[in-house]
Parts: structure tokens; C-alpha cells; sequence
């Protein structure tokens, strides 16, 4: 079992490095249809789950260290090449069906609970509440809604449990659907023509910055930037006020670091060639610092608990895919909504990211969008739940 800080880390990046030579080596249909970024993810929870990983306080400072530092970086160097002008163009579609999909996440909890209650600890409901405030929002939402019910601590383990298991399945899940997207958009009848051109506008400006070559000077000053900003976000974000229920430090700071992106992105620095390639090679880090903590051995915990995550996202999933049915949606729409709320701002993005790089600020923008409601949502599950 590692306890050294320095080699968890190591051993983090030598496996993310074995799996993108492989992707770029082998490629094929394999790799089209399981992504690399899945295998890592994959592969990462699989050494926690044999206890490769140790909760040392060494692996767990270098966790939320690492963590804390790449993700704004990213975030920041992969806005650079993104004109969010450009993206506001996709009119109210994600709103509305991001809106349905939290109201889908609620309904697949009611729908859920009513089932199985027989079976459920009492105050379940409170729990399951508070869950719902995570799916739709975040680990913050999640927290707050434990505090205002009050939910007792056994119980809010199996909601943990599930906000685990359930949750990093459905993550891999919905990477796992990103090359059946013309299938499913095919299936839908949608008209993507509208996305279609908008991408192509967007993509212009990089793939011309993709034609220059870059070396050893642009990605030290693409490093040393990522890195400053994110620090100074997070020293400016800890400093802020927290508003209301779902507006804390964390927020603060990816919307400080998304802010400098965007507004570095209109600058002669968006178009400097290496800024998208950096970002990355941090991507694939931080979602191996992700599945690090993703335990598969929960599974064999409280199995009621786990087969009702499983349900939920079963309805949640039908509703979507029949709202995508009825109102001709694509598959990027509807996945973003839902992990937008799901997974909030550290996954929606990267989902976004592997349909096309400039339609990053659309998960951000989602993914933040989601932590300012998640709350309410989850007071409208108490509200629901509580009566059943």
C-alpha cells in the first residue's frame, strides 16, 4: 500500500502516460469506442479498490493539493482558444434542457423512494434529499442540505456511498456515449446543422493556431501562467464572501479562473499555439486524482442503497432520452445537462471537451449554473419525499 504522497503521484502519471502512448500506438476501434480518458479512470479506481491507495495524510495532501492546482489551470488554459460570445449563440436549448434535467434527477428520486421505501432506514428521505441537492449541484449543495435537515450521520454515509459508486458509473458512462453521437442525433432527428456551423466558427482561430509550432518557450509560459492564475484564483476565491447556499470558495475560483481564460482568450495570448495540449496532458491528471478516490469495494455495501442510485439515474436517463426524442435534442445537449448536474463543474466540461474543445464554457457555464440551484432542488426533494 503507498503512503508516500510523491509516489501516489508518480504512480498516477506513469499509468496516464502508459494509457495516452497506448491510445496514440494502438488507436483502432478499441480506442474509438473506450476512450483513453475512460481506461484511466477506470484503471485508477481498480488500484484504490485493492488498496493500492492508502488514506495516509501524505496521499491526501498531495490529493487535494495536486487536485486543487491543476483543475483551475486547466480550466483556465483550455478557455484560451474560446469565444464565449460565440457561444451564447446556442440560444436558451442547454437552459432549458439542463432545467429538465435536474427536474428529471428529482423525479427519478420520488419515483425511487416511493418503490423502496419498505426497505429504507428511517429518515432515508433526508438523505436521499440531500443527495439530490448534490446531483443537481454539488458536494457543497449535499453539505448544506444535511446541516438544514439535520440528516442522521449512518444514513448520510449510504448517501455518500451512492454519491460515490452510482455517480462515478454514470460519468463513465456518459464518456462512454460520446462516439454514438451521430447514432443517437440520427435516432432523434435532430438538426445539428445549427452546432455544426457554430463549432466551425469557433474551431477557425485554433485550427490556425494549431497550424504554428511551439516548443520548450511556450509551454514553460503556459505553465507558469496556468499555475499563477490558479493560485491567485483560489487566494482571491478563499477570500470572498460565501452567498447564499451555494456560492463558496470553490466557486469562487473556478469563475475567477474561467473569467481570466475568457478574457485572455480575446488577447493576442489565445493565440499562441500549446495552450490547448498542455491542458491536456492536465485533463488526463486530474481525472486519474478523481478515480484515485473513486472505491469500487463500496459496491458490496448497503446494496439496496446502490441498486436505488442505479434506479434513479435509470429514470433520470428515460426522461432525458425521451425528452430527446420529443423535442429532437443531440446527445451533447443532453449529455451536458445531465452532468452538468451530476457531475457539476469539474466533469461537465471535460465531457464538453471531448465532443469539440470550444464548447468547454458550455459545461462551466452549466456546471456553475447547477451549483446556484442544487440547494433549492434539494429542498424541493425534501419537500416531495417528506410527504410520501
Amino acid at each position: 500500500m503507498i503512503q508516500d504522497g510523491v509516489i501516489y503521484i508518480s504512480l498516477l502519471i506513469a499509468f496516464v502516460a502508459i494509457i495516452a502512448l497506448a491510445e496514440k500506438q494502438i488507436g483502432g476501434k478499441f480506442f474509438k469506442y473506450v476512450p483513453g480518458i475512460v481506461l484511466i479512470y477506470i484503471g485508477c479506481a481498480l488500484l484504490k479498490t485493492f488498496d493500492v491507495f492508502s488514506t495516509s495524510d501524505s496521499v491526501e495532501t498531495t490529493y487535494s493539493t495536486v487536485r486543487g492546482l491543476l483543475l483551475p489551470a486547466m480550466l483556465m488554459l483550455m478557455l484560451l482558444q474560446c469565444d464565449l460570445r460565440k457561444i451564447i449563440r446556442l440560444g436558451p436549448k442547454m437552459i432549458l434542457t439542463f432545467l429538465a434535467a435536474s427536474l428529471s434527477i428529482v423525479a427519478g428520486f420520488t419515483i425511487t423512494y416511493a418503490l423502496f421505501k419498505g426497505f429504507y432506514a428511517e429518515g432515508t428521505w433526508k438523505a436521499f434529499a440531500a443527495l439530490t441537492a448534490s446531483w443537481t449541484g454539488g458536494s457543497a449543495n449535499m453539505v448544506i442540505l444535511q446541516g438544514i435537515l439535520e440528516v442522521p450521520e449512518n444514513i448520510f454515509g449510504y448517501a455518500l456511498i451512492m454519491d460515490t459508486v452510482n455517480y462515478s458509473f454514470w460519468v463513465m458512462f456518459m464518456f462512454w456515449l460520446v462516439p454514438f453521437s451521430a447514432a443517437f442525433n440520427k435516432w432523434t432527428k435532430t438538426d445539428t446543422s445549427y452546432m455544426k456551423g457554430i463549432t466551425t466558427e469557433l474551431a477557425a482561430t485554433s485550427e490556425e493556431t494549431e497550424a504554428k509550432s511551439f516548443g520548450f518557450v511556450e509551454l514553460l509560459s503556459f505553465i507558469g501562467l496556468g499555475l499563477f492564475i490558479s493560485a491567485l484564483s483560489t487566494k482571491i476565491g478563499g477570500m470572498l464572501p460565501v452567498l447564499g447556499a451555494a456560492v463558496n470558495a470553490t466557486t469562487w475560483t473556478i469563475i475567477i479562473a474561467s473569467a481570466v481564460g475568457l478574457i485572455l482568450a480575446m488577447t493576442k495570448i489565445g493565440r499562441v499555439p500549446g495552450s490547448f495540449e498542455l491542458s491536456k496532458v492536465m485533463l488526463y491528471i486530474v481525472i486519474a486524482l478523481i478515480a484515485s478516490h473513486a472505491d469500487f469495494s463500496q459496491l458490496f455495501q448497503a446494496p439496496i442503497y446502490i441498486i436505488s442510485g442505479f434506479m434513479i439515474l435509470f429514470f433520470h436517463g428515460l426522461i432525458m432520452v425521451i425528452l430527446a426524442k420529443l423535442f429532437k435534442l443531440d446527445l451533447f445537449t443532453m449529455g451536458i445537462a445531465s452532468l452538468a448536474n451530476i457531475g457539476g463543474v469539474a466533469s461537465a466540461p471535460i465531457l464538453a471537451g471531448t465532443y469539440h474543445r470550444s464548447l468547454i464554457p458550455v459545461g462551466i457555464l452549466m456546471g456553475v449554473f447547477g451549483s446556484l440551484l442544487g440547494t433549492y432542488f434539494g429542498i424541493l426533494a425534501s419537500s416531495i419525499l417528506s410527504a410520501l
